[in-house]
C-alpha cells in the first residue's frame, strides 16, 4: 500500500481547516499544511490534530501550493483548500487507490455549497478537479489565482475516483463579491505578466457571454436564487479583469510617453 500525503495551504481558515482536517484523518499516513502566517486560530487548530504544520509568506496560489509540495514526506499527494473537505465515498474510493495504483493521477468531482446550498448547475458541477496524483509526474500550473495541476507528460494516463469533493465556498454573496473583486485584480496582473491585452469587446461583451452561458446555457436558472447570484457575480468578475488589465495597459503607455 502506497502512503499519502494530503497537502493543504491555508491563511485565516479557523472556520474551515477543522472540518478539511477530520475528512481526511483514515486517509491521510501525513497532513502538512503550509500557512502564510494567518492572523486566526487555523495554527492552533491545526496542530492540535497534529499535522506537520510549516510558514511561508504568500507570493501567488501556484507558488505557494508548489511549494508545498517540497514539504510533503510521500510522493503521492492529495491536494486540497482548506475550504474542502472529502466526502464517504470519496474516501472509500482514496483507499482502494492506496491498496492498488494504477494510474499517473486522480481526478474528481468538486460539490460546492454557496450560502448554504449545494449547487448542481450554472458550470459548478461537476467541476472535475486532477487533485490526487505523483508528485513526480507534474506541477501547478495555470494562472493566478485559477491554478490547476499539470502532468508533465501528455501520454500520463489519469483515473476517475468516485464521490465528490465538497467545497465550502461562500458563507454570504457579500464574501462572493469580495472575493471576485480580489481576484480580479490577482488575474488582470498575472494577464499584463503573460503579455494578454484587453479591449473594449471583452470588457463590455465577455460578461454579457459568461452570464448567458452559465445562467441559461449551463442550467444556472435551476439553482434559484443562488444560481443568478453565481453567474451575475461571475459576469462582474470577467468585465472586472477585462478593465483592470486595459488600466495596466494605459498606466505603462502613460508611463512610456512621460
Amino acid at each position: 500500500m502506497i502512503k499519502l500525503s494530503v497537502v493543504i495551504i491555508t491563511f485565516n481558515e479557523e472556520h474551515n481547516i477543522g472540518r478539511c482536517l477530520e475528512s481526511v484523518k483514515e486517509i491521510a499516513d501525513e497532513v502538512l499544511v503550509l500557512d502564510s502566517f494567518s492572523k486566526d486560530r487555523t495554527e492552533e487548530i491545526c496542530k492540535s490534530y497534529g499535522v506537520n504544520f510549516f510558514q511561508h509568506a504568500f507570493d501567488g496560489h501556484i507558488q505557494q501550493k508548489n511549494r508545498a509540495i517540497t514539504y510533503a514526506a510521500h510522493p503521492y499527494v492529495l491536494s486540497l483548500d482548506a475550504d474542502e473537505a472529502i466526502d464517504e465515498t470519496l474516501k472509500k474510493s482514496i483507499l482502494e487507490v492506496k491498496k492498488n495504483w494504477q494510474f499517473d493521477a486522480y481526478s474528481m468531482n468538486r460539490l460546492t455549497n454557496y450560502c448554504g446550498k449545494w449547487i448542481k448547475h450554472g458550470g459548478w458541477y461537476p467541476d472535475r478537479k486532477l487533485r490526487l496524483w505523483d508528485s513526480r509526474k507534474g506541477e501547478w500550473g495555470g494562472t493566478n489565482p485559477h491554478d490547476k495541476y499539470d502532468l508533465f507528460d501528455k501520454s500520463s494516463k489519469t483515473g476517475h475516483l468516485k464521490g465528490d469533493i465538497l467545497h465550502y465556498s461562500f458563507y454570504s454573496v457579500e464574501e462572493h463579491y469580495k472575493q471576485a473583486a480580489y481576484f480580479s485584480d490577482i488575474a488582470a496582473k498575472a494577464m499584463y505578466a503573460e503579455g494578454r491585452r484587453s479591449n473594449f469587446f471583452m470588457i463590455w461583451f465577455s460578461p454579457i457571454v459568461k452570464f448567458v452561458k452559465d445562467y441559461i446555457f449551463k442550467g444556472g436558472f435551476l439553482d434559484g436564487k443562488a444560481g443568478y447570484s453565481i453567474a451575475k457575480i461571475s459576469a462582474m468578475y470577467t468585465r472586472n479583469k477585462y478593465r483592470q488589465l486595459k488600466k495596466l495597459y494605459d498606466r505603462s503607455e502613460e508611463n512610456k510617453s512621460a
